[in-house]
């Protein structure tokens, strides 16, 4: 009970980012802030939380570098999916750029963040990674299904099928009150996934 305890309070440690993240969207949904757009005030307080992890060393500066690509690599996403119809950001605000608001990038920034955190407080290790060249393949048929499936049919049950196979020996070895424990990969997938879908 106490590793099971333990390792709750590390994880909700690593969620701070994507809990104010969420809690900042909600928060503006109900509450109306006079002088500055929804879309901007959510931008200043990622901008802000991003500050703050860093002052109270939350985060590093190798971190954030981290956040920072998975922040661009999101916003290319949105700006994609908004072109394409598959959502909008009907409000207005200073802070959009091609109809996609910058706070949007955060969003996925965030699940980066949570990343960094439980890698670093739970020490985690991987065993028996597949190949590279196979992992990198997989990876690029799944971003390209992203864009694709406007045109072509959708293969993601296919992907998964691919990721569940490729994956299937692979373990994460993480550390908790200095007991080394494992789990499946595809379990902490699932459990990723479950979190922040």
């Amino acid at each position: 009970m106490k590793q099971l305890i333990y390792f709750g309070l590390e994880q909700a440690k690593s969620c701070v980012f994507p809990v104010i993240i969420f809690l900042t969207l909600a928060m503006t949904k109900i509450i109306e802030v006079p002088f500055i757009s929804r879309y901007d005030l959510i931008l200043l307080v990622c901008l802000g939380t991003q500050v703050l992890m860093v002052m109270f060393k939350r985060e590093t500066l190798d971190e954030v570098k981290v956040i920072a690509v998975f922040h661009l690599i999101g916003l290319a996403l949105e700006l994609y999916k908004v072109h394409m119809g598959s959502w909008s950001y009907p409000e207005k605000a200073f802070t959009k750029v091609w109809g996609v608001p910058l706070y949007s990038g955060f969003m996925y920034a965030s699940v980066a963040s949570y990343m960094c955190q439980v890698w670093r407080r739970l020490e985690l290790k991987l065993t028996n990674w597949p190949s590279t060249w196979i992992v990198s393949i997989l990876s690029m048929a799944i971003y390209l299904n992203f864009f694709t499936h406007h045109f072509i049919p959708d293969v993601r049950w296919w992907l998964i099928a691919a990721i569940l196979m490729i994956f299937r020996r692979t373990q994460v070895l993480f550390i908790m009150v200095k007991t080394s424990r494992k789990m499946p990969l595809e379990l902490a997938f699932f459990l990723i996934g479950f979190l922040f879908g």
